[in-house]
């Protein structure tokens, strides 16, 4: 549940390019034996960027991705009041537009004359998942929280105004985390790496990757079933549940309801077996811990509320360590990167002079310039700073405080999607409204609105990174694919915003068996909480909040003293991400995990060749089938939208 983002999901190993070699760490520690910084990115440009050499940034991809990430802005907004999660849309983006394009070269050949090369597709699902996925991610938490506080709505002028800000603003500060997390850390965005994947083999050619297309294929069947069985069954009614709660109970709570259940999701174990065995298993330990020992001692003390156990009030209390370990984590490995970083902000002193050696970095004619990082930045963090002050009545200086921490903060989400490939946006929030809840303790407009800019910024530049993961892979120029992202941000405003006026038209129909909206319920109640100060806190919510920033101090510092036995080191990602989700994801998660390990050991050339195909196939049938079904069920949505427009136009 959680306002996360439960994505497209994928697999293990960076096998999915053979041309790039796995490298745990460039040699940046004079310990650790390993290629410059310099050397990957040459070796990368050399033997995989193919982006001088093929269609990329064209119209007909972007007015494709347009179209498809609007039209799936409607199911994403349908799932997020449903169930709060956010479901990204680039596999799913990719398959679809592969097969309009094949179908209109087969219909209308002397309009089609040609299909959309690779790359083209990259950028087409650019622009589709900024659409999608990145405009309408606040709709659902603080926006539908603003109004259950307020009841009422704010202007669509405001409203359409804060989203393309947000959106923009995710969008300018990923620019200095590409290099560092995609060519050099090679993180592997499990998402990102089952779109270059899912691409790959819709236009393979050839027997190895004719077994590849086969196995996603078979593997997609297999994961559209399962979602189709669970979601919509025979005449109507499922054939299994969504989930299976484990029996038993711990100090007289029942374990369902603490979340200790089994998912029957094949989508999440695909997960699994992409996230690698060392996150998986992290991811279990945390969850173990939290959930068996801090969860039920929690309920039992008063610090969850036990009378409505569930994850919504579980979270209440476990997002505070978590998000304390992973922002202290992110900080300290931040800092302790320094070169890398100086190095990714290096061209910031060279915007306001011409370089006289171009030679000194042979990527940049085709990273984005940090120039447009600066001024990027710069107006949409303006542009976001101005909302706050005259919609919002949130003071200048607030506004830029927002603006400053979601840099951080959205460092820490991208990690967290890079390493674990769920992106903990709102956890990145509440440390915003606790931040604010010191400032500001009094108002909960500006505690609400400054962790939207947070929320916001922070999905959108995990999103684009994700993307540009699948470019890297497939050798893709990435400035191309940085604009197609930005051009998706506008065409999923024109849709999203509108869309939401007319399926929430006022406070009553939130928290509603029609739309629950539970994350906006998370928001609101931490925003109304907060009114009283930090103090109004839970003392063991603040005692959890202070040992996860602690711990998330010590396993950094641990992995630099001993390099050697980092494999034995828990990820200090994992353990934060493991007290923001619920058991069951984290179950099937190391299920995958734990069989593609075993596969790796019984036969590791079966492994690289079939691992991401098969989970990539997984996810994208269940994602695909998933959202058909809930558009399907969203129906009478559509059937609303489209009345008035009917009306409108007749008149």
């Amino acid at each position: 549940m959680a306002d996360e983002k439960r994505d497209d999901l994928p697999l293990e190993g960076i096998q999915a390019e053979e041309a790039i070699e796995i490298i745990d760490e460039p040699r940046e520690n004079p310990h650790v034996a390993g290629p410059t910084v310099e050397e990957i990115e040459m070796k990368w440009y050399k033997e995989v960027y193919q982006g001088d050499n093929m269609k990329q940034l064209t119209l007909r991809a972007v007015i494709m991705g347009s179209f498809l990430g609007g039209f799936m802005s409607l199911s994403n907004l349908y799932i997020g009041l449903k169930t709060g999660w956010g479901l990204g849309v680039a596999i799913t983006s990719c398959i679809l537009s592969f097969a309009i394009w094949k179908f209109l070269r087969l219909t209308m050949p002397f309009l089609f004359k040609e299909d959309m090369s690779i790359l083209e597709n990259n950028c087409m699902q650019s622009t589709a998942s900024s659409a999608g996925y990145s405009t309408g991610g606040t709709m659902v938490s603080a926006i539908s929280a603003y109004l259950i506080i307020t009841g009422t709505h704010m202007s669509w002028q405001v409203l359409a105004s804060w989203t393309v800000a947000l959106a923009a603003l995710g969008v300018f500060i990923a620019i200095p985390m590409k290099r560092q997390m995609i060519n050099i850390e090679q993180l592997k965005f499990p998402s990102g790496m089952a779109a270059a994947e899912t691409l790959k083999s819709l236009h393979a050619q050839g027997g190895d990757a004719s077994d590849k297309a086969r196995a996603m294929g078979i593997a997609g069947v297999f994961g559209a079933l399962v979602a189709f069985f669970r979601d919509k069954g025979w005449n109507g009614v499922p054939l299994f549940p969504g989930s299976i709660p484990f029996p038993g109970a711990l100090k007289g709570f029942p374990l369902g309801k603490m979340t200790i259940s089994f998912d029957m999701s094949a989508l999440m174990i695909a997960a699994g077996a992409i996230i690698g065995w060392k996150m998986a298993w992290s991811l279990m330990i945390g969850a173990l811990v939290n959930y068996f020992i801090f969860v039920p001692w929690m309920a039992q003390i008063g610090a969850i509320d036990a009378a409505n156990l569930g994850l919504s009030s579980i979270l209440k209390w476990s997002v505070w360590g978590g998000a304390s370990i992973m922002v202290t984590s992110s900080l300290v490995m931040f800092a302790l990167q320094w070169k890398t970083v100086l190095r990714a902000f290096g061209g910031i002193a060279n915007i306001f002079y011409k370089r006289e050696n171009t030679a000194a970095d042979p990527l940049a004619h085709i990273e984005v310039p940090n120039s447009w990082f600066v001024t990027g930045t710069a107006l949409s963090g303006l542009a976001c700073m101005l909302v706050l002050h005259y919609a919002f009545q949130t003071s200048w200086w607030m506004g830029l405080v927002a603006v400053v921490l979601t840099f951080f903060l959205a460092l820490v989400a991208a990690r967290a999607t890079g390493e674990a490939d769920i992106t903990p946006i709102g956890a990145m929030g509440k440390i915003t409204q606790l931040t604010f809840g010191v400032l500001a303790p009094a108002n909960m407009t500006t505690n609400l609105m400054t962790a939207s800019v947070t929320a916001g910024a922070a999905g959108a530049t995990a999103d684009l990174l994700t993307d540009l993961k699948s470019g890297y892979l497939l050798g893709a120029n990435p400035r191309q694919q940085f604009l197609a992202q930005l051009f998706g941000i506008f065409a999923g405003t024109l849709v999203v915003v509108p869309a939401f006026y007319v399926l929430v038209p006022d406070a009553s129909v939130l928290g509603t068996d029609q739309w629950p909206a539970p994350a906006a319920q998370v928001w609101a109640a931490v925003a109304k909480l907060l009114s009283n100060g930090i103090g109004s806190l839970h003392p063991m919510a603040r005692l959890g909040m202070l040992v996860g920033g602690i711990i998330g101090i010590i396993i950094p510092l641990v992995e630099l003293a001993l390099p050697k036995h980092r494999k034995f080191i828990p990820s200090a990602m994992g353990l934060g991400l493991s007290m923001v989700i619920g058991f069951s994801y984290t179950l099937s998660m190391f299920i995958g995990a734990l069989l593609a390990l075993i596969l790796e050991r019984k036969s590791k050339a079966m492994a690289e060749k079939y691992i991401i195909p098969v989970s990539s196939g997984i996810i994208a049938g269940e994602s695909l089938m998933g959202v058909g079904v809930a558009l399907y069920d969203a129906r009478a949505m559509f059937a609303t939208i489209l009345t008035p427009l009917r009306a409108l136009l007749g008149k």
